[in-house]
């Protein structure tokens, strides 16, 4: 099998799917630490998975051949990022599986492995049930990814729930600590579905979508999804777990508003949780009239700071402590110039809103107190 391709666009290409090749060579599947290139009617598909994510994509070449071989991942990949841009040869001896290429500064062989020993790639059985601009998904995933749990005894918790119908789309994350709920109505399915998609394999499909609106299309069976763009697919192992009803556990009586500079709030609590208890990170804050007092203390080390902001509040005093670096992580998923802080009493969930955000869509996140440490 031999065919002719371009050494920058197969760069691209290999760079853009070695993300899911796992980091910890595994001496049960040790072809994990390969690409399968698949050669057909004059196009390179490449293939690679972990066998949790697996990603394809394509590029035409100049062959008449077709093939497959299994290429050692690391080695191609180093090679290509040294030629510069040029046309390359490869020759692959399909007795042996080993692979010649030809560049203009010579040749290199390596050895490969039998295409029918790759594992095999899920494919999808049914029709996009949602088309996605790739901006609109990469905002969904950035918006809901940081609040996913990593307890693996809680298995629905390490992804991010994707629930679809015709009306809109909606994106949940939740370590049961904090909740970050993401809804969309210019976005939706072609029917009613839902499924939970690990953590690790966002993070891959975050890395790869494209900066602009180009279409995603969504397809999903009973244990994969499929996100498609241009000529790439992530494909990903569901988490086939009954995701917890977030809808139960958002107050709706939060009567108590604090409205705040979200930039303000932001820089006083990352000064402020410098000096919290480093095992616990509380904040406090204390609400009375127009004035927000931010503190901290750490016992231990005699340390504690406290910083007053303006702010806007309607509600009888109150006094709560937070995790601090939650507070954080979700003020900072935040864009808004404001950011409004629903509370109802110093045991009670507290639940953020931007002041300000674009009609189609709607951002909540929830985060539970702590007991106050004094």
């Amino acid at each position: 099998m031999k065919f002719v391709v371009s050494s920058g666009a197969l760069l691209n290409h290999v760079q853009l799917i070695n993300g899911v090749i796992t980091s910890n060579p595994s001496p049960v599947v040790p072809i994990l630490e390969f690409f399968l290139f698949d050669v057909k009617d004059s196009t390179l598909t490449l293939y690679a998975t972990n066998l949790e994510t697996s990603m394809i994509t394509s590029l035409q070449i100049e062959s008449k051949a077709k093939g497959r071989v299994a290429v050692p991942a690391k080695i191609l990949l180093e090679t290509l990022k040294n030629l510069g841009e040029q046309p390359l040869t490869f020759n692959i001896q399909e007795q042996t599986n080993t692979i010649e290429i030809t560049s203009d500064y010579g040749k290199y062989r390596l050895a490969g492995e039998q295409g029918d020993d790759f594992p095999r790639i899920p494919e999808a059985d049914s029709k996009a049930t949602a088309n996605i601009p790739s901006n609109m998904l990469a905002k969904a995933i950035s918006k809901t990814i940081f609040a996913v749990g990593n307890d693996e005894l809680r298995p629905a918790m390490t992804g991010v729930f994707f629930q679809l119908d015709k009306k809109e789309a909606t994106f949940v994350g939740t370590d049961a600590h904090k909740l970050v709920r993401y809804k969309r109505t210019d976005i939706s399915g072609e029917k009613a579905v839902s499924f939970i998609v690990p953590k690790k394999s966002l993070q891959q499909l975050r890395s790869i979508l494209p900066s602009g609106s180009e279409n995603v299309s969504i397809t999903y069976t009973n244990s994969n999804a499929f996100f498609t763009f241009g000529t790439t697919t992530l494909i990903c192992r569901l988490i086939e777990q009954k995701y917890p009803d977030y809808n139960a556990v958002i107050p709706r009586d939060n009567s108590s508003t604090l409205t705040i500079n979200r930039l303000s709030f932001l820089s006083s609590l990352k000064r402020v949780i410098i000096f919290s208890n480093k095992t616990t990170t509380q904040i406090v804050l204390k609400m009375a009239g127009s004035e927000l007092t931010v503190s901290a203390q750490d016992l231990d080390f005699s340390s504690e700071a406290s910083e007053k902001l303006i702010c806007s509040y309607e509600g009888p005093d109150l006094e709560i402590g937070f995790n601090g670096k939650f507070l954080i992580e979700m003020i900072s998923a935040l864009e808004s110039d404001e950011v409004i802080f629903k509370l109802s009493g110093p045991s009670r969930a507290g639940v953020l809103l931007p002041a300000e955000k674009e009609d189609a869509e709607d951002l909540l996140m929830l985060v539970m107190p702590v007991m106050l440490v004094t």
